[in-house]
């Protein structure tokens, strides 16, 4: 039960009702009854005062724990760009400790690299070359991030990423999410072309990719006082290779990549490869989807990639009016050029 605080007084008011029919009340019972309502009146303000002091100091601690909670949203915000979504949420929920534990885990590595960026940007002001460096990265980040992927990092213009951890639809689907995000990243990097051209690019920059499945390890490697999450084994190693040996503007898979995304990605057969390290490899280059409705339109080196069913009635409305509008163009300067 809790103690009532004023028990004293209420006391005191007790035995004063008792003196009410007194007539008259004696001196010294009206004096005791003042002294006592004196203490009362000094304990009632000490009371208030301490309960100011109270209130004053939830109120401090309160606005500490706000500013507090600012800084630390603040902080996540801020840390949240340097990791992965998925590696972020994991450690901000509490299912991953920051801690030096690996695990075995079959992945879909993979690598890319930009062909002729650093000659590209080699005479170009340090403001510029941030500006498209920066705008090719997020074009790529935000594709491979709309596929599920865990990015690993960013290596100049190239980028290391991969399925599998520390989220997995399942290998079949890692391996077929992994190859449709490689070649919309191709799609992604012929859009960038015109606005990369007011920096005098005269031609397209295109990029090689390469992408294996097999087992690696993966988790944070370090020390105690500095972690990085990565992975790192022979599925690493075989798709960093194939995207060296890829031909600038393809996609190289691994028979173990394909094998899983036969059914849905056509993929040519390529000549062994004599890989770094590895020795002869088999590999495939990706064409495209298998029964794909998308249009490809070639013109000079560049290639324009369509998927109508992606498009929604009135992009497609809008690009029949373009193309019908250039197709007149074009026989009437056939035609011209025939007179």
């Amino acid at each position: 039960m809790t103690k009532d605080i004023f028990a004293s007084e209420s006391k005191i008011l007790s035995e004063a009702k008792t003196h009410l029919s007194d007539e008259p009340i004696r001196s010294e019972i009206y004096a005791e009854l003042v002294s006592n309502y004196g203490k009362l009146l000094r304990t009632t303000k000490k009371i208030i005062k301490l309960s100011d002091k109270n209130e004053d100091k939830l109120n401090e601690l309160k606005s500490e724990a706000l500013e507090s909670s600012a800084k630390l949203q603040s902080i996540s915000s801020q840390l949240s760009k340097f990791l992965s979504p998925q590696l972020y949420d994991s450690i901000f929920s509490g299912s991953r400790a920051g801690t030096r534990a690996t695990r075995r885990k079959k992945l879909t590595v993979f690598f890319s690299d930009l062909c002729g960026f650093t000659d590209f940007v080699e005479s170009m002001e340090s403001e510029d070359v941030t500006h498209v460096l920066n705008l090719y990265l997020e074009t790529m980040t935000n594709i491979a991030l709309n596929y599920g992927a865990t990015i690993d990092k960013y290596i100049g213009d190239g980028i290391m990423l991969f399925f599998g951890d520390p989220e997995s639809k399942g290998i079949k689907e890692d391996a077929l999410s992994c190859v449709k995000m490689a070649m919309e990243m191709q799609r992604g990097l012929e859009e960038l072309s015109d606005e990369w051209s007011q920096y005098g690019l005269r031609e397209p920059l295109k990029m090689r990719i390469g992408i294996d499945t097999g087992f690696a390890t993966v988790g944070n490697f370090g020390s105690e006082s500095r972690l990085d999450y990565t992975a790192i084994g022979s599925a690493v190693n075989r798709a960093s290779r194939l995207e060296s040996a890829a031909e600038n503007g393809t996609i190289y898979i691994s028979e173990d990549t394909y094998s899983l995304v036969e059914e849905y990605i056509e993929a040519t057969a390529l000549p062994a490869l004599n890989l770094k390290g590895i020795g002869d490899f088999n590999a495939r280059r990706v064409v495209g989807e298998v029964n794909s409705d998308s249009i490809t339109v070639s013109v000079g080196k560049r290639n324009f990639s369509l998927i109508p069913e992606q498009m929604s009635e009135e992009e497609l409305h809008k690009m029949q009016s373009c193309l019908e509008l250039a197709l007149k163009q074009l026989n009437k300067y056939s035609e011209k050029k025939r007179s």
